[in-house]
């Protein structure tokens, strides 16, 4: 069965520096949910994590950014994901923070209890001097196992003054593996955004199709729009392999332990000026990060700074990688898929 999830899907983001940015986020929160179905008590579930995770940044880290946005998940389950990230001092003593009744800031020490109690899915990861994020999922229903053989997040960021952001991704799962692809339209605002998305619908239209075939595929898509820079990558299941194929500066990086592999792409413009598609294989075994960017990322990260984060879930690497190496002068996108192999712990 092929299942997509892709930049299509709505994605909220709120910049907290006071009170009244919890409330805002609250509400938010509250109409994604209505709008998927969560009933009374699954919507309360809801509003407890955004409020417990904003009023944390303010209390701790005096400020941040809460994302909020449609589960990134295969499955038909509708549910709500959260993202907080921050770059206040980090937390000493993370298992001791994740018990109630434990306060570095003169309160009850409930937030963090709440936030791991109150979320189906629960994830956090600090580091002294590096700030702290935190993602956190709610279904408005039991989940069904998950249908595809990695767990990806995706966060978008459109340059100050646009709501459309250039940027998209897709991620395209089925038995034999998945697919991941990342754009940047030409410029960016509306122009932009929609060239972004007839990219994500040339994956949507082939889920299965090779790397090359995608950039092709979107190549003509791509034609009545101003172009992108474009880079599909395909996982294997059963090679433990991973083809890529890429027109442009959309990064893609394969990260295996404290193995980083950058993947070639070929100068051009998809949609206009695409001289040359070739597929390049890398190594792709369980649990390795296949990472895509595009240019509103600087280049020079380095996850091994980061002790821990790789084995975090995909939305807090994002999130991390986001706060610390975005440009702010243009677009900024940043998937992360993971191959799954076991829990975290």
């Amino acid at each position: 069965m092929e299942t997509l999830i892709s930049s299509r899907q709505p994605q909220i983001s709120f910049p907290i520096v006071h009170a009244s940015d919890v409330a805002a986020a609250r509400r938010a929160g509250q109409k994604l949910a209505d709008g998927l179905g969560f009933d009374d008590v699954q919507a309360g579930r809801l509003a407890i994590v955004i409020t417990e995770a904003a009023t944390n940044i303010l209390k701790h880290a005096g400020e941040g950014t809460l994302y909020i946005m449609r589960a990134q998940s295969g499955v038909q389950t509708p549910g709500v994901d959260v993202l907080g990230v921050d770059n206040g001092p980090g937390i000493a003593d993370l298992a001791s923070s994740l018990r109630d009744g434990f306060s570095t800031a003169g309160t009850a020490g409930t937030g963090l209890g709440a936030l791991q109690r109150q979320s189906d899915e629960f994830d956090v990861w600090s580091m002294r001097g590096k700030g702290a994020a935190f993602f956190m999922r709610v279904w408005n229903s039991p989940a069904p196992p998950e249908p595809c053989g990695i767990e990806a997040a995706a966060l978008l960021v459109p340059i100050a003054g646009e709501d459309d952001c250039g940027d998209g991704w897709a991620v395209a799962c089925d038995a034999g593996g998945a697919t991941l692809l990342g754009v940047d339209g030409l410029g960016h605002g509306p122009e932009a955004h929609k060239a972004a998305v007839a990219a994500v619908r040339a994956l949507e239209d082939r889920p299965a199709a090779a790397p090359a075939g995608t950039v092709q595929a979107a190549h003509e898509a791509l034609r009545v729009t101003r172009g992108a820079a474009l880079s599909v990558a395909r996982i294997d299941y059963g090679s433990d392999e991973l083809r890529f194929a890429g027109i442009g500066n959309v990064a893609g990086v394969v990260c295996d332990g404290n193995t980083r592999r950058a993947m070639v792409s070929h100068n051009g413009i998809v949609g206009h000026n695409m001289r040359k598609v070739q597929e390049f294989t890398s190594a792709c075994p369980p649990d390795a990060l296949c990472i895509l960017h595009s240019d509103g990322l600087q280049t020079q990260w380095d996850l091994g700074a980061y002790p821990g984060l790789s084995v975090r879930a995909p939305a807090i690497v994002a999130g991390i990688l986001m706060r610390d190496f975005i440009r702010r002068r243009d677009d900024a996108m940043v998937l992360v898929a993971r191959r799954r192999h076991g829990r975290r712990s």
